[in-house]
């Protein structure tokens, strides 16, 4: 996992991080950086990484977008 920012929106990359694991990095990141909104996770190839990844910020309230396969936007923290 590695977090950096490009064009001046931070980005989360999940690359290397287990499944079950990938909740509790995310809403973790989302919510450390919610002043820096739009935030941007990488989530790749990985079908099941999306899907948790997109799960986590559904069960929290947190607005996100698909812009790309394997990219995740996050638009808005309720």
């Amino acid at each position: 996992m590695s977090v950096f920012e490009e064009k001046g929106i931070t980005h989360l990359d999940l690359h290397g991080i287990k499944h079950q694991d990938v909740e509790t990095e995310v809403i973790n990141f989302i919510y450390q950086f919610q002043d820096l909104l739009p935030l941007i996770i990488i989530c790749g190839n990985s079908n099941k990484m999306i899907e948790y990844a997109s799960k986590a910020m559904q069960a929290s309230a947190i607005q996100f977008s698909a812009p790309r396969f394997g990219i995740l936007r996050v638009e808005k923290v309720d």
